[in-house]
C-alpha cells in the first residue's frame, strides 16, 4: 500500500511540475484550465481512451488534444504507449 501511494505521489508531482513550465491547458472538473490537477483526475480523464491491437497494428481512439500534450510532458514511454 505504501509503495503504491509513493508511486501515485511521484506521478502527481511529475505532472504538476511539467504543467507549471507550460501555460495552463489541462481542464479541471469544471472545464477551466489548471496547472495542478490531481493524479486521480488525470486517471479519470484517461478512462475514455481505448487501444486496439489487430495483428501488428495498434490503434488508439478517444484521445483529446490536452491528453496528447500531457503525454508529451510526461515523456517518451507514456507517449509511445498512446501513439
Amino acid at each position: 500500500m505504501t509503495c503504491s501511494l509513493m508511486v501515485y505521489a511521484a506521478l502527481e508531482h511529475k505532472i504538476r511540475t511539467g504543467l507549471k513550465q507550460n501555460p495552463p491547458f489541462y481542464p479541471d472538473m469544471k472545464g477551466r484550465p489548471t496547472q495542478s490537477p490531481t493524479a486521480r483526475w488525470v486517471f479519470l480523464t484517461f478512462e475514455g481512451i481505448s487501444t486496439f491491437e489487430f495483428q501488428e497494428h495498434r490503434m488508439v481512439t478517444g484521445i483529446q488534444m490536452y491528453q496528447n500534450e500531457l503525454l508529451k510532458i510526461l515523456g517518451q514511454p507514456y507517449e509511445s504507449f498512446y501513439s
